[in-house]
């Protein structure tokens, strides 16, 4: 739902941007504002990847559907990467003409400050709300998601800057609002790089962390009759995560004994609190 809600803010926001963009005669307010039109196609892809993702296993999908919240995380990615890249260029191509004419450009609106303002309160409390949804349920896509809201913000207080300089310098000074963007530019372009290794990660089934590979060991040698346990995988999928690992016990136990430890030791870990949607037991005999 918080998703939906962005794509509903995402799109508000969009087209006050264009029209005061176009009307207050600001450049970077107006591709501030096509940046943002980008932003309601991504977060539509994620909100129905999200709503995908939570479906049950079934017959095709034995592992269930959690994967498309990892490739809606590529998505995301990917289209803050190229929301970055489109206000880098347009911002680049700005400078270009600048440098090129001689005539004097008209200087944008005072009042669009007014509107760059509201727009970064706005797109600030919708990153903050996301992310902090997105890391309480472990989902990339909901964080790719807030990371358009704070590389929206970004490009405002570059567009905000850069008018107020220009406004404050005269004309002389009014390409100081491109030259802010292309600095937010590479902020936006790293953290979409980071989101993208993340979710790239992810859909290749990456080790998701030594530290909760090691509690996990951890809680099974708990276990009685388990003398010790290793080979420890654990991948994420979906907003959940699957484990597999190896587990140690008296060669002398009988395969019912063994089986019974393997039930302990799975159900033991689906109530620690990890996340965890399903764990595969090995069982191997106690080297003497």
């Amino acid at each position: 739902m918080l998703v939906l809600y962005g794509v509903g803010a995402n799109a508000t926001l969009a087209v006050v941007k264009v029209v005061a963009g176009f009307w207050g005669h600001s450049n970077a307010l107006l591709a501030d504002g096509l940046e943002s039109s980008l932003d309601v196609v991504s977060s539509v892809l994620i909100w129905g990847a999200l709503i995908y993702a939570g479906k049950p296993p079934d017959k095709e999908h034995p592992y269930g559907h959690g994967k498309l919240e990892s490739l809606a995380a590529v998505v995301g990615a990917i289209f803050l990467i190229g929301a970055g890249a489109s206000v880098a260029v347009h911002s680049s191509i700005n400078l270009w003409h600048a440098f090129s004419r001689s005539e004097e450009a008209q200087l944008p609106e005072a009042w669009t400050l007014a509107v760059l303002v509201l727009v970064i309160g706005i797109k600030e409390i919708f990153y903050r709300v996301l992310m902090g949804a997105g890391k309480r349920v472990g989902s990339s896509a909901m964080q790719a998601d807030a990371w358009h809201h704070r590389s929206d913000a970004m490009t405002s207080i570059a567009a905000f800057l850069g008018i107020s300089i220009a406004l404050i310098g005269g004309p002389a000074w009014q390409s100081a609002d491109d030259w802010a963007a292309l600095f937010s530019c590479v902020i936006i372009l790293l953290n979409g790089a980071a989101m993208l290794r993340r979710g790239i990660g992810e859909v290749i089934d990456e080790q998701v962390s030594p530290e909760l590979a090691g509690q996990i060991l951890q809680i099974a040698c708990q276990v009685e009759h388990v003398s010790s346990a290793e080979k420890c995988r654990v991948r994420k999928s979906g907003l959940t995560l699957i484990a597999d690992l190896h587990i140690r016990v008296s060669p002398d136990l009988s395969v019912r004994q063994g089986h019974d430890i393997s039930h302990h030791v799975k159900d033991r870990l689906m109530v620690s609190g990890l996340q965890l949607s399903d764990v595969t037991v090995h069982l191997e005999p106690e080297v003497c």
